[in-house]
């Protein structure tokens, strides 16, 4: 069963990258030192603050590479 859904992939490789820097962030944290808890933390705002401004890095670099579909959560008026 494939899926040739272009906003669907973007929905999918968005939360496959944000949830892989969380567990490298906390794994880091626990097995380096405390302070990489800080890129989870970092996410984490970016994350709410998405929510506000609908602007999201990771959603900005798939709407460039990945043609078609919806743009997801590009900004104000998009």
């Amino acid at each position: 069963m494939t899926n040739n859904n272009p906003t669907l992939s973007k929905v999918r490789i968005h939360d496959f990258i944000v949830g892989t820097l969380y567990l490298i962030s906390v794994a880091l944290a626990l097995t380096v030192n405390i302070q990489f808890i800080y890129i989870a933390g970092a996410v984490a705002i970016l994350q709410i603050l998405s929510l506000a401004t609908r602007f999201c890095p990771v959603y900005f670099v798939l709407n460039k590479i990945i043609p078609g579909g919806e743009k997801v959560q590009n900004g104000p008026g998009s």
